[in-house]
């Protein structure tokens, strides 16, 4: 593997991005939570999903922080905790029009 392929995550032999692994969910004011740590060496980065059914649509939009922790199941605490902030804070707005 090329050494841009590696700095930008890019590579797998169907050339798709591997679909992150859902280490925590719940349910949220309408929304959907899920919590998907991203591994990063011997850490783990928050990460999360935050979903809504909006007119027979299913919107989303992807959480990233720079908060690294020890194991995935401190990140998807920590996700989840992150992810009802920014929806008590943004609420619909924050799936877009």
């Amino acid at each position: 593997m090329s050494f841009l392929k590696k700095l930008f995550g890019g590579g797998n032999a169907s050339g798709a991005s591997p679909e992150p692994k859902v280490a925590a969910e719940e349910f949220y004011k309408g929304f959907t939570i899920q919590a998907t740590p991203m591994k990063e060496g011997g850490q783990y980065r928050l990460a999360a999903t935050i979903s809504k059914e909006i007119g027979g649509d299913t919107k989303s939009h992807k959480l990233v922080r720079a908060d690294l922790f020890q194991s995935a199941d401190e990140a998807a605490r920590f996700a989840l905790t992150k992810a009802q902030q920014v929806i008590d804070e943004q609420g619909d707005a924050l799936l877009g029009d």
